[in-house]
């Protein structure tokens, strides 16, 4: 397998924090840096200096974190902005202009070469300055591609090191981000970048999608939280590119202590099915599936639970069968012949249709009465 060529952004401080309703303090900030450095994270964008003064300090005491990781912040093209990020002592500027005609209408009102040519002068202000720049095209799924190209040319033409192409609204889907991004890469010469949406679930998809078409840097957010759906969740791309990209350079077993991490300080509670991290991405209750996994786990799972920090489930209900209820009765620490084990395999069952979970509690309480003990 050929490993792409690609490193992470992860905006979960900056994009992430975008969540209505979230704002994480200096100290929640800084810890989900460390985590993402200990993950191995390339870029850590750490947040929109111009938003307060208190984000301001935030973004600077990250960069002053001495992480591995580049620490990067958000700026429009205007000088407060740039300024701004200065002061920051940040690694990396992500100067974004919105490019679509229906943007560039309703927040400009003025010619998209107009509206270039100032987002240039920003170019101009940050190299003079020695930080790294992304040139950001906000709304570019939606952007005339003549327009698009020209944007990145100038932009590199400038003294812009990297590219990069937002799907502001998610209303890409695989296919089109494919054919787009396959096509941006062979008309530009710096790297291009995939900020990825996920209003229509195509998220994490667009994301590799973009990968697979020469795409270099990708963007996401730990539990894929952001504005309205959200971005291409952290977790997902990484065991994707280890999984499929052939890149196994992050310490995975982070995964589940960040995102529990993030879903403390944010509020935003997961999904129990969601994948990776959630809290049933490695629970399984069939009795089909259980018996196999106590053969292989790999029958069910195609990657391990240990791998990304979690832990396998065995739940019992209303689909249990024999062996794993045998399994789950010996953990406890009994051991049940088997006119005890049938009855308690009824009882679990009956309970499961009525919708009442079998806690370790309960399943004791049925182990004993089987057993006849008081």
């Amino acid at each position: 397998m050929k490993s792409w060529n690609v490193e992470i952004c992860d905006t979960t401080l900056r994009d992430g924090e975008q969540t209505p309703g979230v704002s994480f303090t200096c100290e929640e900030k800084q810890s989900i840096a460390q985590k993402l450095d200990e993950i191995g994270v390339e870029v850590i964008e750490a947040g929109f200096p111009s938003v307060s003064p208190y984000e301001k300090d935030c973004v600077a005491s990250i960069s002053r974190m001495g992480l591995d990781a580049r620490i990067c912040c958000l700026a429009r093209a205007r000088t407060g902005d740039i300024e701004a990020a200065i002061d920051c002592d940040v690694d990396m500027v992500s100067i974004f202009i919105a490019t679509s005609d229906l943007h560039i209408k309703h927040k400009f009102r003025k010619p998209r070469e107009e509206v270039l040519a100032g987002a240039l002068e920003m170019i101009d202000l940050a190299r003079d300055h020695g930080m790294q720049i992304r040139f950001a095209a906000e709304d570019a799924s939606r952007t005339d591609i003549s327009f698009l190209k020209e944007f990145y040319r100038a932009g590199e033409e400038r003294g812009a090191d990297l590219l990069s192409f937002a799907d502001t609204v998610g209303c890409l889907v695989p296919t089109e981000m494919f054919e787009l991004m396959r096509d941006l890469v062979s008309s530009v010469k710096k790297p291009l970048c995939a900020h990825c949406h996920n209003d229509m679930g195509c998220a994490t998809a667009n994301t590799i999608t973009a990968a697979e078409a020469g795409a270099f840097q990708l963007h996401t957010t730990v539990n894929g939280i952001g504005e309205r759906a959200g971005n291409a969740a952290l977790e997902e791309v990484l065991v994707i590119l280890r999984m499929k990209g052939g890149i196994d350079r992050y310490d995975l077993s982070h995964l589940h202590g960040l995102s529990q991490l993030v879903e403390t300080c944010s509020g935003i509670h997961l999904q129990k099915t969601k994948p990776v991290v959630g809290e049933h991405a490695f629970s399984h209750e069939s009795g089909i599936h259980i018996a196999a996994i106590l053969e292989d786990p790999r029958t069910y799972e195609y990657f391990m639970p240990e791998m990304v920090g979690g832990e396998r489930q065995f739940i019992l209900g209303k689909h249990t069968g024999k062996k794993a209820l045998e399994h789950v009765v010996a953990t406890l620490g009994y051991q049940l012949n088997e006119q005890q084990i049938c009855k308690v395999l009824d009882e679990v069952k009956e309970l499961g249709e009525s919708k009442i979970g079998i806690t370790p509690e309960t399943l004791t309480a049925l182990i004993r009465h089987a057993r006849k003990e008081p």
